[in-house]
Protein backbone atom coordinates (compact mmCIF):
# COMPACT_ATOMS: atom_id res chain seq x y z
CA UNK A 1 0.00 0.00 0.00
CA UNK A 2 2.87 2.42 0.80
CA UNK A 3 4.53 1.57 -2.63
CA UNK A 4 1.31 2.80 -4.20
CA UNK A 5 0.99 5.62 -2.44
CA UNK A 6 4.80 6.49 -2.58
CA UNK A 7 4.48 6.21 -6.18
CA UNK A 8 1.11 8.15 -6.77
CA UNK A 9 3.39 11.08 -4.61
CA UNK A 10 6.22 10.88 -7.02
CA UNK A 11 4.16 10.90 -9.72
CA UNK A 12 1.97 14.29 -8.77
CA UNK A 13 5.62 15.74 -7.57
CA UNK A 14 6.62 15.16 -11.24
CA UNK A 15 3.73 16.70 -13.20
CA UNK A 16 3.76 19.76 -10.75
CA UNK A 17 7.21 20.09 -11.49
CA UNK A 18 7.40 19.70 -15.06
CA UNK A 19 4.27 22.25 -15.31
CA UNK A 20 6.50 24.91 -13.77
CA UNK A 21 9.45 23.95 -15.83
CA UNK A 22 7.38 24.25 -18.96
CA UNK A 23 6.29 27.50 -17.67
CA UNK A 24 9.33 29.42 -16.87
CA UNK A 25 11.25 27.40 -20.13
CA UNK A 26 8.52 28.87 -22.34
CA UNK A 27 8.76 32.38 -20.87
CA UNK A 28 12.83 31.99 -20.96
CA UNK A 29 12.47 31.37 -24.83
CA UNK A 30 10.21 33.92 -25.81
CA UNK A 31 11.96 36.57 -24.37
CA UNK A 32 15.67 35.68 -24.97
CA UNK A 33 15.16 34.03 -28.46
CA UNK A 34 13.62 37.32 -29.27
CA UNK A 35 16.09 39.56 -28.48
CA UNK A 36 18.90 37.07 -29.95
CA UNK A 37 16.78 36.96 -33.27
CA UNK A 38 16.52 40.95 -33.67
CA UNK A 39 20.14 41.13 -32.89
CA UNK A 40 20.82 38.66 -35.90
CA UNK A 41 19.03 40.88 -37.93
CA UNK A 42 21.24 43.43 -37.85
CA UNK A 43 24.71 42.24 -36.58
CA UNK A 44 26.46 39.10 -37.93
CA UNK A 45 25.67 35.53 -36.14
CA UNK A 46 29.15 34.97 -36.66
CA UNK A 47 30.26 37.85 -34.73
CA UNK A 48 27.90 37.29 -31.87
CA UNK A 49 27.64 33.49 -31.61
CA UNK A 50 28.50 33.36 -28.35
CA UNK A 51 25.13 34.61 -26.66
CA UNK A 52 23.32 31.97 -28.80
CA UNK A 53 25.70 29.26 -26.89
CA UNK A 54 24.67 31.39 -23.80
CA UNK A 55 21.05 30.79 -24.40
CA UNK A 56 21.06 27.39 -25.48
CA UNK A 57 23.08 26.63 -22.64
CA UNK A 58 20.09 28.51 -20.52
CA UNK A 59 17.55 26.50 -21.59
CA UNK A 60 18.77 23.24 -20.21
CA UNK A 61 19.36 24.76 -17.16
CA UNK A 62 15.84 26.13 -17.18
CA UNK A 63 14.88 22.85 -17.91
CA UNK A 64 15.79 21.36 -14.89
CA UNK A 65 18.30 19.40 -16.62
CA UNK A 66 22.56 18.23 -15.74
CA UNK A 67 24.41 18.83 -19.01
CA UNK A 68 28.12 17.43 -19.61
CA UNK A 69 30.30 17.55 -22.80
CA UNK A 70 33.21 14.46 -22.80
CA UNK A 71 35.56 15.13 -25.94
CA UNK A 72 37.43 12.02 -27.52
CA UNK A 73 41.04 12.47 -27.67
CA UNK A 74 41.00 12.03 -31.38
CA UNK A 75 38.35 15.28 -31.91
CA UNK A 76 39.77 18.04 -33.81
CA UNK A 77 37.83 21.09 -32.66
CA UNK A 78 40.32 23.40 -35.27
CA UNK A 79 38.69 21.23 -38.66
CA UNK A 80 35.58 22.67 -40.08
CA UNK A 81 33.29 19.53 -40.09
CA UNK A 82 30.14 17.90 -40.56
CA UNK A 83 28.31 16.37 -36.85
CA UNK A 84 26.50 13.36 -37.21
CA UNK A 85 24.21 12.59 -34.44
CA UNK A 86 21.08 11.06 -33.42
CA UNK A 87 17.56 12.53 -32.86
CA UNK A 88 16.27 12.88 -29.71
CA UNK A 89 13.67 15.45 -28.98
CA UNK A 90 13.02 19.05 -29.07
CA UNK A 91 15.71 20.12 -26.84
CA UNK A 92 18.53 18.61 -29.45
CA UNK A 93 18.93 22.17 -31.30
CA UNK A 94 20.39 23.40 -27.72
CA UNK A 95 22.47 20.53 -26.61
CA UNK A 96 24.43 20.62 -30.10
CA UNK A 97 24.91 24.59 -29.44
CA UNK A 98 26.18 23.76 -26.14
CA UNK A 99 28.44 21.33 -27.05
CA UNK A 100 29.98 21.61 -30.23
CA UNK A 101 32.99 24.21 -30.21
CA UNK A 102 32.51 25.42 -33.36
CA UNK A 103 30.30 27.93 -35.67
CA UNK A 104 27.80 25.47 -36.70
CA UNK A 105 24.80 25.51 -38.48
CA UNK A 106 21.88 22.87 -39.64
CA UNK A 107 19.80 21.67 -42.73
CA UNK A 108 16.47 23.33 -43.33
CA UNK A 109 13.45 22.49 -45.30
CA UNK A 110 13.71 24.66 -48.70
CA UNK A 111 10.29 25.43 -48.40
CA UNK A 112 10.53 27.10 -44.54
CA UNK A 113 12.93 29.50 -46.46
CA UNK A 114 9.82 31.39 -48.08
CA UNK A 115 8.19 32.09 -44.81
CA UNK A 116 7.97 35.46 -44.40
CA UNK A 117 10.40 36.95 -41.51
CA UNK A 118 11.39 33.37 -40.75
CA UNK A 119 13.09 32.23 -44.21
CA UNK A 120 15.08 35.25 -43.90
CA UNK A 121 16.28 35.00 -40.84
CA UNK A 122 17.16 31.58 -41.63
CA UNK A 123 19.23 32.85 -44.62
CA UNK A 124 21.00 35.15 -42.68
CA UNK A 125 21.74 32.87 -39.82
CA UNK A 126 23.60 30.59 -42.43
CA UNK A 127 21.48 27.16 -42.30
CA UNK A 128 21.36 25.39 -45.43
CA UNK A 129 18.88 25.09 -47.08
CA UNK A 130 17.21 21.37 -48.32
CA UNK A 131 15.02 20.20 -51.16
CA UNK A 132 11.30 19.34 -49.76
CA UNK A 133 11.46 16.00 -52.09
CA UNK A 134 14.16 13.50 -52.02
CA UNK A 135 15.63 13.29 -55.44
CA UNK A 136 19.04 12.45 -57.33
CA UNK A 137 18.95 16.03 -58.58
CA UNK A 138 18.14 17.15 -55.03
CA UNK A 139 20.60 15.73 -53.22
CA UNK A 140 23.13 16.96 -55.58
CA UNK A 141 21.63 20.66 -55.31
CA UNK A 142 21.94 19.83 -51.30
CA UNK A 143 25.57 18.66 -52.01
CA UNK A 144 26.61 21.92 -53.75
CA UNK A 145 25.14 24.33 -51.23
CA UNK A 146 26.33 22.22 -48.20
CA UNK A 147 29.91 22.05 -49.76
CA UNK A 148 29.13 26.24 -50.08
CA UNK A 149 29.05 26.59 -46.39
CA UNK A 150 31.77 24.16 -45.37
CA UNK A 151 33.78 26.13 -47.45
CA UNK A 152 33.34 29.51 -45.84
CA UNK A 153 34.07 27.57 -42.46
CA UNK A 154 30.78 26.76 -41.47
CA UNK A 155 30.37 23.10 -39.78
CA UNK A 156 27.17 21.03 -40.45
CA UNK A 157 24.99 19.12 -38.26
CA UNK A 158 23.00 16.76 -39.48
CA UNK A 159 20.54 13.97 -38.01
CA UNK A 160 21.30 10.55 -40.23
CA UNK A 161 17.99 9.43 -38.80
CA UNK A 162 15.77 11.20 -40.20
CA UNK A 163 13.20 11.69 -37.53
CA UNK A 164 13.58 11.59 -33.70
CA UNK A 165 13.52 8.50 -31.42
CA UNK A 166 9.97 6.97 -30.34
CA UNK A 167 12.23 3.93 -28.64
CA UNK A 168 15.35 5.65 -26.90
CA UNK A 169 17.34 3.42 -29.95
CA UNK A 170 18.94 5.14 -32.68
CA UNK A 171 17.34 4.23 -36.06
CA UNK A 172 18.95 3.38 -39.20
CA UNK A 173 20.89 6.13 -40.99
CA UNK A 174 20.14 7.42 -44.08
CA UNK A 175 23.36 7.04 -46.57
CA UNK A 176 22.82 10.82 -48.45
CA UNK A 177 24.86 12.77 -45.69
CA UNK A 178 27.73 10.81 -45.89
CA UNK A 179 27.82 10.78 -50.06
CA UNK A 180 27.87 14.55 -49.27
CA UNK A 181 31.10 14.11 -46.86
CA UNK A 182 32.47 11.61 -49.22
CA UNK A 183 32.40 14.09 -52.32
CA UNK A 184 33.52 16.64 -50.57
CA UNK A 185 36.24 15.52 -48.09
CA UNK A 186 34.95 16.73 -45.38
CA UNK A 187 35.56 15.69 -42.31
CA UNK A 188 32.93 13.46 -39.83
CA UNK A 189 32.37 13.97 -36.17
CA UNK A 190 30.41 11.45 -34.82
CA UNK A 191 28.24 12.85 -32.34
CA UNK A 192 26.30 10.89 -29.11
CA UNK A 193 23.16 12.54 -27.30
CA UNK A 194 23.12 10.11 -24.18
CA UNK A 195 20.03 10.46 -21.53
CA UNK A 196 17.92 12.91 -23.41
CA UNK A 197 15.23 10.79 -24.12
CA UNK A 198 15.37 9.96 -19.91
CA UNK A 199 14.59 13.41 -19.49
CA UNK A 200 12.16 14.11 -22.16
CA UNK A 201 10.64 11.57 -24.31
CA UNK A 202 8.91 12.90 -27.56
CA UNK A 203 5.23 12.47 -27.75
CA UNK A 204 4.87 12.87 -24.05
CA UNK A 205 5.35 16.34 -21.87
CA UNK A 206 6.75 15.22 -18.33
CA UNK A 207 10.52 16.35 -17.77
CA UNK A 208 12.38 13.84 -15.86
CA UNK A 209 15.15 14.58 -13.71
CA UNK A 210 18.44 13.66 -15.30
CA UNK A 211 21.81 14.72 -17.00
CA UNK A 212 22.84 14.85 -20.39
CA UNK A 213 25.92 13.29 -21.88
CA UNK A 214 27.23 14.75 -25.38
CA UNK A 215 29.88 12.54 -26.67
CA UNK A 216 31.80 13.95 -29.26
CA UNK A 217 33.55 11.22 -30.71
CA UNK A 218 37.46 10.98 -32.67
CA UNK A 219 37.07 13.02 -36.50
CA UNK A 220 37.06 11.23 -38.91
CA UNK A 221 38.60 12.15 -42.20
CA UNK A 222 36.66 11.34 -45.51
CA UNK A 223 39.35 12.21 -48.24
CA UNK A 224 40.48 9.18 -49.24
CA UNK A 225 37.55 7.37 -48.38
CA UNK A 226 35.99 5.75 -51.99
CA UNK A 227 32.72 6.03 -53.27
CA UNK A 228 32.40 2.56 -52.84
CA UNK A 229 32.94 2.32 -49.01
CA UNK A 230 30.27 5.32 -48.01
CA UNK A 231 27.63 2.79 -46.81
CA UNK A 232 30.61 1.43 -44.60
CA UNK A 233 31.38 4.08 -43.77
CA UNK A 234 27.43 5.14 -42.62
CA UNK A 235 27.43 2.01 -40.73
CA UNK A 236 30.75 2.73 -39.28
CA UNK A 237 29.49 6.22 -37.90
CA UNK A 238 26.20 5.25 -36.46
CA UNK A 239 27.81 2.52 -34.85
CA UNK A 240 30.10 5.09 -32.77
CA UNK A 241 27.28 7.11 -31.79
CA UNK A 242 25.09 4.05 -30.79
CA UNK A 243 27.37 2.44 -28.50
CA UNK A 244 27.25 5.26 -25.68
CA UNK A 245 23.25 5.45 -26.24
CA UNK A 246 22.43 1.56 -26.24
CA UNK A 247 24.73 0.96 -23.22
CA UNK A 248 22.72 3.68 -21.24
CA UNK A 249 19.33 1.86 -22.18
CA UNK A 250 21.11 -1.59 -21.19
CA UNK A 251 21.94 -0.48 -18.07
CA UNK A 252 18.88 1.54 -17.39
CA UNK A 253 16.74 -1.91 -18.12
CA UNK A 254 18.84 -4.05 -15.91
CA UNK A 255 17.77 -1.75 -12.89
CA UNK A 256 14.53 -2.06 -13.55
CA UNK A 257 14.84 -5.72 -13.70
CA UNK A 258 16.64 -5.88 -10.33
CA UNK A 259 13.87 -3.80 -9.07
CA UNK A 260 11.30 -5.93 -10.26
CA UNK A 261 13.13 -9.07 -8.83
CA UNK A 262 13.28 -7.05 -5.52
CA UNK A 263 9.82 -6.27 -5.26
CA UNK A 264 8.55 -9.16 -6.26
Amino acid sequence: MSGGTDSGARRAWLVVRSAILWAVSWIHFLIICTFLLALGAVIDPRKNDWPQRAFSRNILRVAGVGFEVRRAPGFDPSRTSIFICNHVNVFDPFVIYSAIPQFVRGFELESHFKIPIYGWLMGRFGNVPVPNKPSREGLQIMSERARKALDSGISLIAFAEGSRTRTGHVQAFKKGIFSIAQKAGVPIVPMSIVGSYEFFRTGHWMLHPGKITVYLHDTIDTSQIARADVDALRQRVQDIVSAPVEDLLRSREDELSVRATESA
